[in-house]
């Protein structure tokens, strides 16, 4: 496993939560907080899933 440095956890309004982290390589990671798997890919391509949960597009994926 890599050497990952794991952001606080972003949490819904249930007990849905998940984390964003790096490693000293640029790679991006999400998570989520009750188990220890995660994916990876790009900062780009986490960052707009990231971004269309927020906005409500995505929220079914948590």
């Amino acid at each position: 496993m890599p050497d990952i440095h794991w952001d606080p956890p972003f949490c819904s309004e249930g007990a849905n939560c998940f984390r964003l982290g790096t490693d000293g390589l640029g790679n991006a990671y999400i998570g989520r907080t009750d188990t220890d798997d995660y994916i990876t890919d790009t900062r780009e391509a986490l960052g707009a899933l990231i971004t269309a949960i927020k906005n409500g597009a995505a929220d079914h994926l948590l």
